[in-house]
């Protein structure tokens, strides 16, 4: 298994995707069978781009000026730590981990502190 790519890189290129409202830009970050598992507003799983599409496209439409600003964003033994302001500039945790190709494959999210402040 080789890591020829950038997982911050492709973080960081998620956020600006979200912070663009660029959904076409966002759902090619991920792989075709990408799960995101979310916790932020009540249990959301959503599986494969079609419905990564639909759990996005009505956030980006909704984003605050500061939505997804960058908080802390590290690297862990399976993926990436990301610490942001979600769509409505509340304090999320996201754990990103990646297939082989550089594609998000498993994103889980929730509110940092466990409620949404």
């Amino acid at each position: 298994m080789s890591e020829d790519f950038d997982q911050i890189a492709i973080i960081v290129d998620w956020l600006d995707a979200c912070r663009a409202r660029n959904l076409d830009a966002l759902t090619e970050l991920y792989a075709a069978d990408a799960q995101l598992q979310c916790q932020c507003s009540g249990a959301i799983i959503c599986e494969g781009r079609e419905a990564l599409l639909a759990y996005w496209a009505p956030r980006l439409d909704a984003l605050v000026p500061t939505a997804f600003g960058l908080e802390e964003i590290s690297p862990t033994a399976d993926g990436v730590t990301l610490d942001y302001r979600s769509f409505e500039a509340k304090p999320v945790r996201v754990f990103f981990a990646f297939a082989a190709d550089g594609k998000i494959q498993c994103m889980r999210c929730g509110p940092i502190g466990g409620a949404a402040a």
